[in-house]
Order: C-alpha cells, then structure tokens, then sequence
C-alpha cells in the first residue's frame, strides 16, 4: 500500500494533506495512512478518532501518522491511542524529516508536535494542484490574530502569517502551465493577508497582482473572507474583475449584536447587511455563502430569529451551518449553554431555511448562460459555484451551457458549445 491521506475539516487542510503525501513519500515512507485532523468541532474530533481506529482495522500492518489541529492542540490524547505511530504537529507535517522512521533504536518519538505559536512565517507549498481535483488550492496565508471565544484554531494553526505575494503569483503561474483553469486563494483568515510582510500588503492587492500577472487564469475564486476586513482594492476587484468569481463565502457566524459581541467578533449585523449590499450594487450578480452557529451560549430564541432573518437580509444563498459545540478551554466553554436538543432543533431550522434559500437561486438560474468547471464527467461547478449537471465536456474543461433546470441541490444544464 502506497501512502494515503484522510482529510477532515478545510480547504487549507486539502491542501496541506497533499503535501503531507508528498513530504511522506520523500523521506521513504510505504505502507502508511495519514489522517489530517479538524477541531472546529468536538464531532470532527470524534469522526477522527473513528477513522484512525478503522485504519488500524482495516490495515494492520501499516504506520498511522496523525497531524491536524486536532493533534496540535491535544496531541497527548492522540499520541495515547494504541493505533497511533506518531503524531505530528501543524508545522511538523509539511517537512520531510518528520516522517522519518528511523535510525533511532526505538523508532520515531511518538510525537513531533512544536509550539505553534513559536512559527513566524508560512511559505507557499509548490504542489501540482490535488489528486483527483479539478480546480486548485493555493495557500496565502495560515494562522489568526483573532481570539472569537468559540474557536480553538488559533491554537492549532498560531498567529496570522503571510505568504509572499510573489511567490503566490509563482505558484498560480505553475497551477496555469499545468492546465488548471481554476484557483481557490485560501488560508485561515485570508482576509488579514499582508499584515505581517513589508509594506503590509492587502488581499485586494494580492487579488489584483495575480489577475494582471497571470493573464492566463481563467476563473479566480476567494475562499471564507471576514467582510469587516475587506479592503478598498479588494472591493474594486470584486466589481471590477469578470475572472473573479460570482460568489463570495463570509464568517458572519450569527445574526444577533448580542450574541456576536459575546462571541467577540468585530462586526455588527448592520455591517454584514451593508457589505452584501454595497458588494449588490457594484456587481448585482454575485452570490454569497456564510458560515452561522446555532444555539450559541445564551441565545434566546429572539436572538436565533435574528439569525434566521439574516438570511434574507444578506441574501444568502449556501449555508454552513454548525451546531455551537463547546470547545476545551475557550471562553464561551464556561459561558451559560443553551440545551443540546435545542441547539440541534435550532440548526436543523436554520438549515431548512437555507435549503429554502437555495430552492430560490436555484429557480432563479432557469434560462441562464453559464460557464461550467467541469469537475467529473456529467458534474461541473457554474460561476457562482453551483453543482450542475451537464451534458459535455470532461474534467477540468469549462464548458459554455444553458441553465434548462434544476433538482433540490442544484441545477441541470446543456452545453452551448465544445468547452470555451
């Protein structure tokens, strides 16, 4: 068995997961399972924790290597694990030399895991795009400076860090040459990219720099974007730029003042409103996503109404939506919890009203041209990043189609022409 890799949680895990492969297959290692953790939840640690016991199951004789945030920030309960060879920290995974067996006389210490926060810098990992993937995923920027009391990231990822813009546009420039015709800029908040490079650069300029620089980039998509910091040239691309794609994901959270105070975010619900609509009227046809908590600490039911009504007010289109879960040593762990079977009704209503939401865009694409990112043959991904059925074109090809339909989760289409 060659090496293998099971993602759970990001895109910036996507990523770094191929580079976990490559790095592995570097310094020797056969025969081994690579799990890449999530902590954003308790249930992503769980869904881990199962499948490194279905690894040991189902493969006896092969090493498991355990890496992710999870494991960076609780690597002695993952080191514990009977199944676990070694676990590595978020740092330690993207080198080589941590994937070494040998020659010590016991083997490779069990865990290889550093102080995040001690890593000052992030570099841009020269893959050849991912296996089995149509589009690619470049990293820009890891870690966050912002403490949001329900989150552990920072812990797991460290402190806000850059990738220089030159080499990001190198990396683009290399995906292009390879025939990707699509790129994610990605990160974990990649919306403070610059702050730490000099001149302190913005995403706004790092957009502009690669759109003028790789004339040859068909599609350019952003991935979750903190709206309160969004920069002026950043804006102007998102109305300026057709490669820039039709659809926008923001870490809204909540839709209640209160609760986003409590969660110590730095925007208000006026904030989000007025970002959706002055990014409506300088490009009417852009789609928005957002991430939103339910049953956060406190939350009342006026308070999850607020939520709900964000919906519309933001024009919502594509939810995620996650159950609030404690998480070990954050603050909003010692805050008043709201009840789980409430915390779970409430996000079921919440995903209910964005299957609603959907069903609108959905309806609402009938009789559209669209260009589809083929991603297999017969499923592509439109402009504004809907799943589409089509009729033509094979993987990685972007085919002109007209929208003639849809089903509950997204829309059917028929090739216009031979891929544009």
């Amino acid at each position: 068995m060659a090496v293998t890799v099971t993602t759970f949680g990001c895109r910036l895990n996507a990523l770094e997961s191929e580079v976990m492969r490559t790095r592995a297959t570097e310094a020797g290692l056969d025969d081994a399972i690579l799990i890449n953790t999530c902590a954003v939840t308790a249930e992503a640690v769980r869904q881990a924790r199962q499948a490194i016991r279905r690894a040991r199951r189902d493969h006896p004789g092969a090493k498991i290597v355990v890496s992710g945030c999870a494991a960076q920030i609780d690597a002695d309960s993952f080191a514990a694990m009977n199944e676990v060879d070694l676990v590595l920290g978020n740092a330690e995974k993207l080198t080589a030399k941590s994937y070494a067996f040998g020659p010590d006389p016991d083997g490779a210490p069990r865990m290889r895991v550093n102080d995040i926060m001690s890593v000052k810098e992030t570099a841009g990992h020269l893959v050849d795009g991912l296996d089995g993937r149509t589009r690619a995923f470049v990293e820009v920027q890891n870690g966050c400076d912002h403490r949001c009391t329900f989150c552990v990231i920072p812990y797991g990822r460290g402190n806000s860090r850059s990738v220089p813009m030159g080499a990001v546009v190198a990396q683009i420039e290399r995906l292009v040459e390879r025939g990707y015709r699509e790129v994610v800029l990605t990160g974990v908040d990649i919306t403070s990219y610059g702050g730490d490079l000099p001149g302190r650069p913005r995403l706004g300029g790092l957009v502009s720099a690669i759109l003028r620089h790789v004339p040859e980039l068909d599609r350019l998509r952003l991935s979750s974007i903190d709206s309160i910091e969004v920069d002026d040239r950043l804006m102007a691309a998102i109305a300026e730029e057709e490669r820039l794609m039709l659809h926008l994901h923001l870490s809204l959270q909540h839709g209640d003042d209160m609760i986003l105070k409590r969660m110590k975010r730095r925007h208000s619900r006026q904030d989000s409103v007025r970002f959706v609509e002055a990014v409506r009227a300088r490009r009417p046809g852009v789609v928005f996503g957002a991430d939103l908590i339910a049953g956060f600490p406190t939350e009342t039911e006026a308070m999850f109404a607020n939520t709900l009504s964000l919906l519309e007010d933001c024009h919502l289109t594509f939810l995620h939506v996650f159950p609030f879960s404690p998480r070990p040593h954050t603050p909003a762990a010692r805050m008043p919890q709201v009840e789980r079977a409430t915390v779970k009704e409430r996000a079921a209503r919440l995903r209910e009203a964005g299957q609603r939401a959907l069903a609108v865009h959905l309806a609402a694409e009938r009789g559209a041209t669209r260009r589809v990112l083929v991603e297999a043959v017969g499923t592509g991904r439109t402009e504004h990043f809907t799943r589409t059925a089509i009729d033509a074109g094979e993987p990685g090809e972007v085919v002109a189609a007209r929208i003639v339909g849809h089903d509950r989760t997204g829309l059917i289409a028929t090739a216009l022409s031979e891929a544009a």
